[in-house]
C-alpha cells in the first residue's frame, strides 16, 4: 500500500501561493467575460497533486470571496464547481499516452466551460428562488457566455502540460 506524504510547510506555501495565483489571473482577466485560467489551473493542480490540490482551489475561492464578497447567489456556487472539474480529473487515467493526454485534458477543460452554467443554474435558481422555467430561461439567456466560455478553457487547456511539466520540474527540486 502506497504511502500517504504529510503536508509539509514547503507546500502549505506552495498551495497559499497557487491559490493567489489562480485568484490573482482571475482579477486581471475579469474584462473578457467567461475567459480565463482557472479550469487549466486546477487541471493541472489535480494532476500533480491529486487530493491536496483542494488546498490551492478553496484557497482561490476563499480569496474571491474575500474581493468580491460572499453573496450566496454565486460564491456558494463556486464551492462545488471546481470540486466536479477536480474530481473528474481525479478519475483520469495517470498515464495517458502523450498523444492522448492534451486531447483529453482540452475536451474535459473546455466541456466543464461548456456545463458551466448548467452546473451553476439549479444553485442559484435555488438560492434566487427560480421556478424551473425561469432556470431554463436563465440558462438559454446565458448560452452566449457558455460558448464563450468553452472557447477560452479550449485554448487555457493548450497550457494544461505545461503547468503540469513546470509543477513537476519544481517539486524535484
Amino acid at each position: 500500500m502506497k504511502e500517504k506524504k504529510p503536508l509539509t510547510l514547503r507546500h502549505l506555501i506552495l498551495f497559499a501561493m497557487l491559490g493567489a495565483l489562480m485568484a490573482c489571473s482571475q482579477l486581471l482577466m475579469a474584462l473578457a467575460p467567461n475567459i480565463h485560467l482557472i479550469g487549466m489551473f486546477v487541471m493541472a493542480f489535480t494532476l500533480v497533486y491529486r487530493a491536496k490540490a483542494l488546498i490551492p482551489i478553496y484557497v482561490y475561492v476563499f480569496l474571491l470571496g474575500l474581493y468580491y464578497g460572499f453573496p450566496m447567489n454565486w460564491w456558494g456556487a463556486y464551492l462545488y464547481i471546481w470540486t466536479i472539474l477536480w474530481g473528474v480529473t481525479m478519475l483520469l487515467p495517470r498515464r495517458m499516452p502523450p498523444l492522448v493526454a492534451p486531447i483529453v485534458y482540452m475536451a474535459v477543460c473546455g466541456l466543464h466551460g461548456l456545463l458551466f452554467g448548467v452546473l451553476y443554474a439549479p444553485y442559484t435558481a435555488l438560492v434566487m428562488g427560480q421556478t424551473f422555467e425561469q432556470m431554463l430561461a436563465t440558462l438559454a439567456a446565458g448560452l452566449w457566455f457558455d460558448l464563450l466560455h468553452v472557447t477560452g478553457n479550449l485554448a487555457a487547456g493548450v497550457l494544461i502540460i505545461p503547468m503540469q511539466k513546470l509543477l513537476l520540474r519544481l517539486e524535484k527540486q
